[in-house]
C-alpha cells in the first residue's frame, strides 16, 4: 500500500521546516510568494492528498455534511479566488462566514486560492485549483481586467464580489455582486452641504476598482448635482499612505471634508493629519467606507458606511446555486444595502 504523504514528508524534501509547509498549505501570512509556490508545487508532485488551502476565515463542520467526495451529500467545491489574505478587518470576513454555512447546508465544501503575483504576471491559476471537482468561483479583490477575462473562460460559473473598474464601460462575462456605493456617500455630502461645509474632497485610488470608482463618482455627481464645483486640490487618488501625507503636507489650507474610499484609508488619512499637526474633527472631518472592526475603536471614531455582510453572503450563495443551474441565463449585477453611520469623526451638527 502506498505510503500516505505527510507535511514533514515535503518539508523534508524541501529541507525545510514543518512548520513552513503548514503555512503554505494553510495559506497562513508571512511567506515570501516564491516559497510558498515552491512549496505548493512540491506537494503537488509528491501526491500530497490534503492539499487544498484551507478556508482562513473559519473551520466550520458539519457532522451531517463531511468535508468529502466519498459522502453521498457531497455536491462539489465552491473555489475562493483572492489576490490577499483577507484578514478579519475586511469586510468579505464575515460574509465569507456565513456563505460557507450556507454552501454547507447544500452540500458544497469551500476552499481557498490565493491568486499571486506570479499568477497575474503569466496568466496562470493557482497550483491548488482543480477544476474538474470545482463547481463555481468566487472572486474577491479580484481586480485585474485581463486575469479576471481569462477565469471567467474557465467554463465555470463565477461571482465577483466587487471588481475591476469599469470606467470605459468593461464589464466582464459574470455575475457582480457589490455593495451599495452611492446612496449614502449622496446623502452624507447632502447632509454636509446643508451645514454649509461645501468644501469636501476625496481620497482613495478611484481606478483600483468599481467600488471606489462608484463612491468617487457619487461624491462627485452629488456635489455637480447641487450647484457646487470639485476642487481638484482635494481630490487625491492614491491608497499608499506615504502619498496621502505628502499631498496632505503640501495643502496650504484643508476641505471642511474628506470623504475616503474605505476604512483603512480614512485611518491612514487621520494618522496623516495628525502627522502634520491637524486634528480630526476640529481642522477637518473624515468619512469612511466599511464599518470595519477598526472604525469603532480608532480614535476619533470613524464615520463610516455599514455594509450588511450577512444579505451580501445569502446574495453570492443565491447567484452562484442559480448559476450552477441555469449556466445559461443572463449575467446579473446586484447590489446591496448600506446605511450611514455617523461618529465622532464627521458627526452631524
Amino acid at each position: 500500500m502506498k505510503k500516505k504523504v505527510t507535511i514533514q514528508d515535503i518539508a523534508d524534501a524541501l529541507g525545510i521546516s514543518r512548520n513552513t509547509v503548514s503555512k503554505a498549505i494553510n495559506n497562513s501570512d508571512g511567506l515570501a510568494d516564491a516559497t510558498r509556490e515552491r512549496i505548493l508545487q512540491k506537494a503537488v508532485e509528491m501526491g500530497y492528498k490534503p492539499f487544498s488551502y484551507v478556508n482562513t476565515l473559519a473551520n466550520i463542520v458539519s457532522p451531517s455534511l463531511p468535508a468529502s467526495s466519498e459522502n453521498t451529500n457531497f455536491v462539489g467545491e465552491i473555489a475562493l479566488f483572492t489576490t490577499v489574505f483577507l484578514t478579519q478587518s475586511h469586510f468579505a470576513s464575515v460574509m465569507l462566514d456565513k456563505f460557507q454555512r450556507e454552501i454547507l447546508q447544500l452540500g458544497y465544501t469551500m476552499n481557498t486560492h490565493r491568486v499571486t503575483e506570479a499568477n497575474l504576471r503569466d496568466m496562470t491559476l493557482p497550483l491548488t485549483f482543480i477544476p474538474e471537482r470545482t463547481k463555481a468561483i468566487i472572486c474577491i479583490e479580484m481586480f485585474n481586467q485581463r486575469y479576471d477575462e481569462m477565469v471567467c473562460d474557465i467554463g465555470i460559473p463565477v461571482l465577483f464580489v466587487d471588481g475591476p473598474v469599469k470606467r470605459y464601460g468593461e464589464s466582464l462575462p459574470a455575475d457582480q455582486l457589490y455593495m451599495d456605493n452611492t446612496t449614502d456617500i449622496t446623502r452624507f455630502v447632502h447632509d454636509m452641504l446643508k451645514q454649509r461645509r461645501s468644501r469636501i474632497g476625496f481620497i482613495g485610488d478611484y481606478n483600483y476598482c468599481q467600488s471606489f470608482f462608484e463612491r468617487y463618482t457619487a461624491f462627485r455627481c452629488a456635489m455637480l448635482l447641487d450647484g457646487f464645483d470639485v476642487d481638484e486640490r482635494f481630490c487625491i487618488s492614491s491608497n499608499n499612505p506615504s502619498v496621502i501625507t505628502e499631498r496632505l503636507a503640501q495643502l496650504e489650507t484643508l476641505p471642511d471634508i474628506f470623504i475616503c474610499a474605505n476604512d483603512f484609508i480614512a485611518g491612514d488619512t487621520i494618522r496623516a493629519l495628525f502627522s502634520i499637526g491637524k486634528s480630526v474633527p476640529g481642522d477637518v472631518r473624515i468619512l469612511g467606507f466599511d464599518d470595519s472592526q477598526e472604525s469603532r475603536i480608532i480614535r476619533p471614531a470613524l464615520s463610516t458606511v455599514h455594509i450588511h455582510t450577512q444579505i451580501m453572503a445569502f446574495s453570492a450563495v443565491q447567484l452562484l446555486m442559480t448559476r450552477i443551474r441555469e449556466p445559461s441565463l443572463d449575467f446579473r449585477t446586484v447590489y446591496t444595502e448600506t446605511y450611514l453611520v455617523y461618529r465622532e469623526s464627521a458627526r452631524a451638527d
